[in-house]
């Protein structure tokens, strides 16, 4: 279910760049905010030192601070007539599907010890 969610969303992204209404591959940056989504989190949840109430809300500030940014990309490339708002709107449907296969993943599978949250 993961994997289909996770090829649904980069589809929804590659289809924003590359169909030929649209024809401009400036989109495609989001997927660098997927990449860096989880390393906030990933980072405080592996740290075992005494300050990890002051870690926690650093790591969940910068981890929503990542993904307002991606949902922000295509918006202002959209509002600046960089890319159509066609593709803006595939963009951050896109957006919803992968980051909504992220926090499925977070949820199934680290949830093991997560007295973080």
């Amino acid at each position: 279910m993961l994997a289909m969610l996770g090829s649904i969303g980069t589809t929804m992204i590659i289809l924003a760049c590359a169909l030929p209404t649209y024809n401009l591959w400036w989109p495609i940056f989001v997927v660098l905010f997927y990449i860096l989504c989880p390393i906030p989190t990933l980072i405080a949840k592996r740290s075992q030192n005494a300050d990890d109430g002051v870690r926690a809300p650093n790591a969940m500030f910068a981890t929503i601070g990542i993904i307002l940014s991606s949902f922000a990309l295509p918006i202002v490339l959209a509002r600046a007539g960089v890319i159509q708002w066609g593709a803006g709107i595939l963009t951050v449907a896109g957006n919803v599907v992968a980051y909504t296969t992220i926090l499925a993943y977070f949820f199934g599978f680290e949830s093991n010890d997560s007295a973080m949250w």
